[in-house]
């Protein structure tokens, strides 16, 4: 069965910058979908940023809060995703989450999409 494993969370102050990882395993094809998403205490889970392993034209999306700041992309192998946050603000506080699923890509609204899980890192940005 696929399984995530994410790492490089941590602390960092405003301005900061931080490098998520998410190690895929278990994965069967070529295409799948693999997304960021992140969740702040008392708020709803939030679309981060996905990529299509697939590849082509448009294969990257963003929430309009990171555009410019943070960049998604996949090791050579297409089985590592990882998520370079740069300029951090305190309002990127959360846990991120990292997810995949085996076809493309859909708004990041539709978290539901997603059919496997990591544990999730914690990202904490002080000012």
């Amino acid at each position: 069965r696929v399984q995530l494993a994410e790492s490089g969370g941590g602390s960092v102050q405003a301005g900061g910058s931080l490098r998520l990882s998410c190690a895929a395993s278990g994965l069967t094809g070529s295409r799948h979908c693999m997304g960021w998403y992140r969740q702040a205490p008392g708020q709803e889970r939030e679309g981060v940023a996905s990529i299509y392993t697939g590849g082509g034209d448009g294969s990257t999306v963003y929430t309009d809060s990171v555009k410019g700041r943070f960049t998604i992309s996949l090791n050579d192998a297409k089985n590592t995703v990882y998520l370079q946050m740069d300029r951090l603000s305190p309002e990127d506080t959360a846990v991120y989450y990292c997810a995949t699923v085996p076809r493309s890509c859909v708004p990041l609204r539709y978290d539901h999409f997603f059919d496997t899980w990591g544990h999730g890192t914690q990202v904490t940005v002080s000012s």
